[in-house]
This record gives structure tokens, C-alpha cells and sequence, in this order.
């Protein structure tokens, strides 16, 4: 390609939207433009370098046996309702209608058109297990889209899914794409780190997610200096504390019965370590959530018959709106991804000062698990834990927590003693220092975005969408079922963040736009010659080549080629031929090299890169 034959529309200015440099350099680069909040268009050079990020998975994709398809973007609503997740996707998810008043989705992920189109096709356990994926477009409603297309509000996924007979065909499926995507971030010269994962909207068991090291990452990983833990801290646990009491040593349980202690005004953690003098670990703070569309089953935990149960629409049976307790150490602080998932439920958020009142008799700030009748308690792990026998195991004694009433503590608190939770379950935020449960080391946090995430989906929409297939008794089954995702335009921009110096980006050869740009200083006379020359050879030796035959000043095509990130730049100057200059972008200084040797060089440079980055 010549450059008078594509656009290049490069910026000499930061624009002032951009703060990350992935969003700074695609524009800069000429890569993508805006077309409104959160929505853009790729420039000829950025769709070149998205399509071969696209290739790359599509080819690791097809190596492990995935069948690539095409579902629509826009779906049918009904759908979504037989999954249950019409009403639980929140406002992210853009709803429609056509003329025919007709409910539509536009896909914000497809596990819903995936699983209503292989219910159609599926009938015999001898077409399992059956691996389809798409690389398509999708689009959800981000209330704040930012950093360019690292989070925009239409963007391409690769969705894969699996269906399978068994777990232990699903293992093999998941193992493998495992492999797959580490082989495609490798190509794509990404230093990943894989962690556990919480599966959020998406449901399932099994869940992990593939991270880069980013400033501005929108997820902090929880990592393990000795043995290797890697966890997002959605889903990241601890091993347990030596709490100790206000004298430094380990609590032992209360022997005095509770005390109500008037304390006026005292309602934060802080302001309670001054007034009892006592060290915030030894106190149980307890928080009110608001619960929507739980699945557990309340019918007998304490108030759960006055929540609302939703057994008629898709899905599993669910509460729309229900209300729970938590109680926690008093220096711990609530996970609510954890909690959501421990409750199966597809949001909690803290409950409103009216609704605490209503529940628990108390404001904020001297809500207690004792006496507790109108909402479950659930009391994390820090607090107890419930044994498989039913016995409990206490971790904090003879404590401090909220008296029920205004301005009221409870003093000499024991758990089990004085009340028992609905359930126990580890919802505490993991933070860095906090203890690895594998090895005992003290864990450090990196920031982190999350550019691939696997699932073990189980039955979760086979069940309810009522996907079925006869074994080899004749005998009618549901298949389970794995997701398994990529972020294509995030993935391009991650690059970017990796790959890049003051002058522009540095692209690895795989996802370059071109691979060699050839730079004469005039296009004219010899130096056209020897330019048409280089371009041709370059060409016929299968290089992707860019001729920059612009009547442009030198310094101008030179910051041209480093802002857009060409691997190898070969400059043919008047001055110095018979020979020519061949640089690499990763490099400061270039070599001199005779003309006639200069495009098996490029090609030689180009192909052991990709060697490297492929192998």
C-alpha cells in the first residue's frame, strides 16, 4: 500500500478527552475517531490491526475443534426471558421494540441466542459436545464509557460455547480453551496473568479471568509473592486472623452476660475504638443489604416468608426484592460481588436508612445481630463459621456490636451464645498483607484489566431454556454448558498500553497494520527508484509493506511512522546510497545496509519475529 492510496490522519495534540495512552495513541495514530460517548469508528490503520487481533483468536479458536457461527445481534426478547435475565441485567442491557410492538435485545453477550439456537439443533449425546463461537458485535449500555475502546458501549467479543454430556467432557473443553488463550495472548505480545474469577451475571462455577497490569485497571488482582495465588479480589480468600483482644492477646469467649452501653453519636468503626477502647477487630459491625433476584430459597429463614418469590417466569425461582444482614468484623469490609454470588443474586446494594430501620428497629451505625427476626442473617467467615455438623466455629469473642436501638452498643456480644446466623460464608474484601490460604505468605495487589474470562456455566441456561438430548439409553438429558470470552477492541488497546514510547506505539509484528514502512526522503529520481524497488521485493516476498510517497518534509513522515508504530522503517536517502538505513521502532539507532540487501533483511527481521511471538 502507498500512502497516497489510504488515509493517514495523524494528531500532533494530546486531545483532551484522552487519558490513558491506548485512547491518546489510537487517536493520535489515526487509528479509531469518535462518533459519540462511548461509540467509534476504526481509521483504514486501526481496523488492519484489529483484524489481525481478530485472526489471531480465530485461528487459536479453530485449532481446538471451535465451530465459528453467526448469531444476530439484535435478539428476541422472549429469550431472555426464558433464561430469567430480562428483569436481573439491569439497565445495561438496551432494550427495544420494532413496529409490531415486538420485545429485542441488542446482544450485551449471547449465552441466551447461543442456547436457544444449539436447543434447535441438539437431539443425540452423539453430537456432543458441540464447541460454537462468534466474533460479533455487542453493546451495553455503560453509564460512564471511558478510556477509549478499552470501555466503550459497542465493542467485539469472541463468545464461545460449549455443550457437554458430562463435567468431565466440559474439564477437557475448558482446559483447552485455557490453553488457547494463552497461546492468543502470547501472539498478540500481551504479558497476561490468569486468576480466579467471580461469574458474576454470567453464573456458573468454575471462572477465570486473564488480566494486564493497568494504572487504570478496573479490577485489583490479589497475588501470592510464595506460591502463585492469583485472584481477583472479587473472589480472592485469606486465610483466617489471630484476632486478639484489647490487651494483645488472643480473645477468649464472653463470660458476662450483654450490656447495653449508651454511646450517643458513636456510629463509625473509628469513633468505637476511642470510645471502648478497644481494637477495631474485636468488634461485629452489621450492615443491611437490599437483594435483588436472589435465588436462594428464604422460605424458612427468619422473615423470608414476607419477601415476594417469583416461581412463574423463566429462570430458576427467585425474589425480585429481598433484604439480608451481614454481619462482619468490625475492620473488615463487605465484598458485594462475593455476597451477590454467595446469595445468587444479581445485585446487592446497601439498603436505604429507611428500609434499616424497618428491618432491624436501629439507624446505621447500631444495627446488631442479636434479636434480629425480620431478615436473615448471614455472618462471614471472620465472624463464624458453620461446620458440616451444624457446630459453629468462632473466630470473634466476647465483642462489640450495635444495640438494636439509637444510640446503643451491645458490650460482651458472644457469637452462637447470643445469636446464630441464617448462613456463614467468606464475603469479606481480601486486601494486600492479608495472608495467602495456599502458603501463609502476605499477598500484594496489582491493578489489573480483564481481557479474556472463562466460565463453567453448568446447567444454568440449559435448564431454564430447557435445552435436552437423548443418551445412549434413550433416555432424555441436559447438557452443561461453558463460555468462554475475549474482548477484541480491549485487547488491541492493551496492546497499545504495553506496547509504546514517547514517540508512539511500538507494535508487536503480529498486530502491526503494516510491517515494514518504506521512507524515502524525496520520491523522486533514484530515490523513487530504489523505494519502487524495495516495495516491490518487499511485496513479492509476502511482507505487508507501506510506501510513504507523500510530499511531505522528512521529520514529518519520520514522526508519521513512530507515532504509528511500523516494526521496520527502512529511510533511502540521497546522501547515503548505494545504501539505506534500516531501523527497527524498538530501537534507537539504525543500521546502514546496501540497498540490494535491505528488503531480504526487513523480511528476515519480519518473519523471526513472528517466529517468536508464534511459537
Amino acid at each position: 500500500m502507498k500512502t497516497s492510496e489510504t488515509l493517514i490522519s495523524t494528531l500532533r495534540e494530546v486531545p483532551a478527552e484522552a487519558v490513558i495512552a491506548s485512547h491518546q495513541l489510537m487517536l493520535r495514530a489515526g487509528l479509531i475517531r469518535k462518533l459519540g460517548n462511548g461509540l467509534f469508528t476504526y481509521l483504514p490503520f486501526g481496523l488492519r490491526s484489529f483484524r489481525k487481533v481478530e485472526n489471531i483468536i480465530r485461528e487459536e479458536m479453530d485449532a481446538i475443534g471451535a465451530l465459528e457461527i453467526k448469531p444476530s445481534v439484535v435478539v428476541p426478547g422472549e429469550l431472555w426471558r426464558e433464561s430469567g435475565r430480562w428483569d436481573t441485567m439491569g439497565a445495561g442491557m438496551l432494550r427495544i421494540k420494532n413496529r409490531v410492538d415486538q420485545e429485542l435485545v441488542v446482544s450485551p453477550t449471547a449465552e441466551e441466542a447461543v442456547t436457544a439456537l444449539i436447543r434447535d439443533e441438539l437431539s443425540s449425546y452423539k453430537q456432543l459436545p458441540i464447541v460454537a463461537y462468534q466474533i460479533n458485535t455487542k453493546y451495553r449500555d455503560e453509564i460512564r464509557p471511558r478510556y477509549g475502546v478499552m470501555r466503550g458501549r459497542e465493542f467485539m467479543m469472541k463468545d464461545a460455547y460449549s455443550f457437554h454430556a458430562d463435567a468431565e467432557s466440559l474439564d477437557k473443553t475448558y482446559l483447552a480453551m485455557e490453553k488457547a488463550y494463552k497461546r492468543i495472548f502470547k501472539r498478540l505480545g500481551l504479558s497476561v496473568i490468569p486468576v480466579s474469577a467471580d461469574s458474576g451475571a454470567m453464573g456458573g462455577s468454575g471462572s477465570e479471568e486473564f488480566m494486564v497490569e493497568s494504572p487504570i485497571g478496573d479490577d485489583t488482582l490479589i497475588l501470592c509473592p510464595k506460591c502463585g495465588y492469583a485472584a481477583n479480589t472479587e473472589k480472592a480468600a485469606c486465610a483466617p486472623d489471630e484476632v486478639q483482644d484489647k490487651d494483645g492477646k488472643p480473645q477468649v469467649a464472653a463470660t458476662l452476660p450483654i450490656e447495653k452501653v449508651p454511646c450517643p453519636g458513636v456510629e463509625t468503626i473509628a469513633q468505637m475504638e476511642t470510645f471502648f477502647k478497644m481494637p477495631a477487630e474485636q468488634f461485629i459491625k452489621v450492615l443491611i443489604y437490599r437483594v435483588c433476584n436472589s435465588e436462594l430459597d428464604l422460605r424458612t429463614a427468619p422473615g423470608g416468608n414476607t419477601f415476594k418469590r417469583d416461581a412463574e417466569t423463566g429462570g430458576a425461582p427467585h425474589y425480585p426484592e429481598a433484604f439480608f444482614a451481614v454481619a462482619i468484623r468490625g475492620d473488615l469490609d463487605v465484598n458485594e460481588a462475593k455476597l451477590a454470588a454467595v446469595l445468587k443474586a444479581s445485585e446487592v446494594e446497601l439498603a436505604c436508612e429507611d428500609d434499616v430501620i424497618r428491618f432491624s428497629g436501629a439507624p446505621h451505625g447500631f444495627v446488631g445481630p442479636v434479636g434480629l427476626t425480620k431478615l436473615p442473617l448471614l455472618a462471614d467467615e471472620s465472624v463464624m463459621v458453620q461446620c458440616e455438623d451444624g457446630s459453629y466455629t468462632v473466630r470473634v469473642h466476647d465483642t462489640v456490636t450495635g444495640g438494636g436501638q439509637a444510640d446503643v452498643d451491645n458490650l460482651h456480644v458472644e457469637p452462637v451464645r447470643d445469636f446464630t446466623p441464617f448462613m456463614t460464608a467468606d464475603v469479606r474484601t481480601v486486601v494486600a498483607g492479608d495472608l495467602c490460604p495456599c502458603c501463609g505468605a502476605e499477598f500484594y495487589s496489582k491493578k489489573g484489566n480483564e481481557l479474556g474470562h472463562i466460565f463453567k456455566l453448568g446447567y444454568k441456561y440449559t435448564k431454564s431454556m430447557n435445552v435436552t438430548y437423548l443418551d445412549e439409553n434413550g433416555k432424555q438429558q441436559v447438557p452443561t454448558m461453558g463460555c468462554y470470552g475475549i474482548g477484541v477492541d480491549r485487547s488491541l488497546a492493551s496492546i497499545i498500553e504495553e506496547h509504546h514510547d514517547g514517540n508512539g506505539i511500538v507494535w508487536p509484528m503480529s498486530a502491526a497494520p503494516y510491517q515494514v514502512v518504506i521512507v524515502p526522503v524525496k520520491y523522486e529520481g533514484t530515490m523513487k527508484e530504489i523505494a519502487d524497488s524495495l516495495y516491490a521485493e518487499l511485496r513479492q516476498a509476502g511482507i505487508e509493506v507501506l510506501l510513504d510517497d507523500r510530499n511531505e518534509r522528512p521529520g514529518v513522515k519520520f514522526k508519521d511512522m513512530d507515532l504509528i508504530g511500523i516494526p521496520v522503517r527502512i529511510v533511502v536517502g540521497e546522501k547515503n546510497l548505494p545504501n539505506v538505513e534500516l531501523k527497527l521502532r524498538s530501537a534507537a539507532d539504525s543500521d546502514l545496509v546496501p540497498a540490494a540487501e535491505a528488503a531480504g533483511k526487513a523480511a528476515a527481521i519480519v518473519r523471526a519475529e513472528l517466529a517468536a511471538l508464534n511459537g
